[in-house]
């Protein structure tokens, strides 16, 4: 259904021509998490090979990005857990020789496991995301994409919500060393929390999170809008089972044209989790393709320097048809619906079209309560000062040069013979009619006190954040350098 979008999704929007870059390591399609995991990384391969096959790559820079190191990883998550994830074992794959300890330590189980060639699944898309943030510092593009990012849950020392490492959190970072405000903002059906803790003490970041009540993580209440130099910097938009494009919309536009007017971020990154979609495994709005896609092209239309990522998606022929409809839309380009022939072209049957219709599922969101939350959100927001003002500071020394020069620039070299071997994706692991336990849609009720609890679990002020940028990032793997 497309009757009463505003024209940003079917036509394009801006008619400004953008120069848009795109993410891609074919081998993030060769990683799996185990079967009857209903995270597919398989997913990204998939709607890959319906960008190239819909010729969308003669569009934009296809750029197949240096993976991140473990230094890399430190200037936001801490050292001891990058090192873990490093030096991740064979005989540890699964948990086996691993201790009960060890696992609570990092959150290790059946949402996050531990898997063959766990860290350079986790490089790669770290990788992509801060390769995307340095192309935009360049100059070199308007909008860069990477689809394999967009892992929002994870924790400074912890895994959490099937992600590992946050790439969104250092794709940020990357962004803060030139730009004095980045807005972060997350489409997934589950809330951003990874990154909103992240930045949850500071003004230079302001993350808004669109997303479903008392669902995982538990965190993510209205309420919950920063503290110190960050309060009001923090919009959270829980809602209810249901959501439909309509209310999706008229919600979404006007809470992110006052941010834009208000907060003028220099950078946006926009995470596009598919999970929000109609027939998500996980998920339980009703938003259809083109719904979603619509969040995409409204933000295009600020023309603001833009990181696109992935994130969600548990039904995999929907989310390769939903991120290669919004790389279209970021390129103003119009696709026909009759897929064209392509590597997986059995899953996308019986219609074999590009489209995630809407369902008949009934919308709990009443027109009442979104009217209502729409001025409480907007309300809050009229307590941040207009494009509030940063100190100038020096910006600090480009990490992409010199400082990684020791690294080994061959990164297929860095992949284990064993994984050459043996990492291939079974044919289930295409599957979509896995029955599935649901695990994500759980509500975690301890989770709702990790932002608003002690203040030991609080994350570092922005200026201890900047700080940890420059320093830890010099700090050296002195046990198993060279990387």
């Amino acid at each position: 259904m497309t009757t009463g979008f505003s024209s940003f999704a079917l036509g394009g929007g801006s008619t400004q021509k953008q120069r848009v870059s795109y993410f891609y390591d074919d081998d993030v399609g060769n990683y799996t998490y185990g079967y009857g995991h209903p995270m597919k990384p398989h997913r990204v391969r998939m709607c890959h090979s319906l960008v190239t096959n819909y010729g969308l790559y003669k569009k934009m820079d296809v750029i197949r990005p240096k993976r991140a190191t473990a230094r890399q990883m430190t200037r936001f998550h801490n050292d001891e857990y990058v090192d873990f994830l490093y030096r991740l074992a064979p005989e540890m794959v699964g948990g086996e020789g691993m201790s009960e300890q060890t696992k609570q330590l990092f959150n290790l189980g059946d949402d996050c496991p531990v898997f063959d060639g766990l860290f350079e699944f986790c490089s790669i898309s770290a990788g992509g995301s801060i390769a995307a943030a340095n192309k935009l510092l360049r100059g070199e593009s308007d909008i860069s994409i990477n689809w394999a990012g967009g892992l929002h849950h994870a924790k400074k020392t912890e895994a959490s919500g099937f992600c590992y490492i946050n790439d969104i959190v250092l794709a940020i970072l990357e962004l803060l060393r030139y730009h004095q405000r980045v807005l972060y903002i997350d489409i997934d059906i589950h809330h951003g929390d990874g990154v909103e803790e992240a930045f949850y003490t500071t003004d230079r970041v302001m993350t808004a999170s669109f997303h479903m009540t008392e669902f995982f993580p538990g965190t993510g209440k209205l309420e919950e809008t920063g503290i110190g130099k960050g309060k009001n910097y923090a919009v959270n938009v829980p809602l209810q089972k249901g959501m439909d494009d309509w209310s999706y919309q008229n919600l979404f536009e006007p809470i992110i044209k006052h941010i834009m007017e208000w907060y003028r971020p220099g950078a946006v990154v926009l995470q596009c989790g598919a999970d929000s979609l109609a027939g998500d495994k996980l998920g339980c709005f009703n938003l259809s393709m083109k719904g979603h896609a619509n969040c995409v092209a409204y933000v295009k239309s600020f023309g603001v320097p833009m990181i696109v990522v992935g994130g969600g998606g548990y039904t995999i022929r929907n989310v390769a048809r939903a991120w290669t409809f919004e790389t279209a839309v970021l390129l103003n380009e119009q696709l026909p619906e009759e897929l064209p022939f392509n590597a997986y072209f059995e899953y996308y049957g019986p219609e074999y079209r590009l489209d995630v219709p809407a369902s008949n599922m009934k919308n709990d969101n009443t027109p009442e309560d979104l009217h209502n939350l729409k001025a409480q959100i907007i309300e809050n927001l009229r307590h941040i000062p207009c494009a509030p003002s940063v100190q100038m500071q020096e910006v600090p020394r480009d990490y992409t040069s010199s400082d990684d020069e020791d690294e080994d620039d061959d990164f297929d070299v860095r992949i284990p013979r064993r994984l050459a071997d043996s990492r291939i994706v079974p044919d289930e692991e295409l599957s979509d009619s896995e029955d599935e336990d649901g695990r994500r849609n759980h509500h975690d009720a301890s989770g709702s006190s990790l932002i608003m609890g002690s203040p030991a679990l609080l994350p570092p002020s922005m200026e201890a954040a900047l700080a940890l940028s420059q320093v830890t990032t010099v700090r050296l793997f002195q046990q198993h350098h060279p990387m």
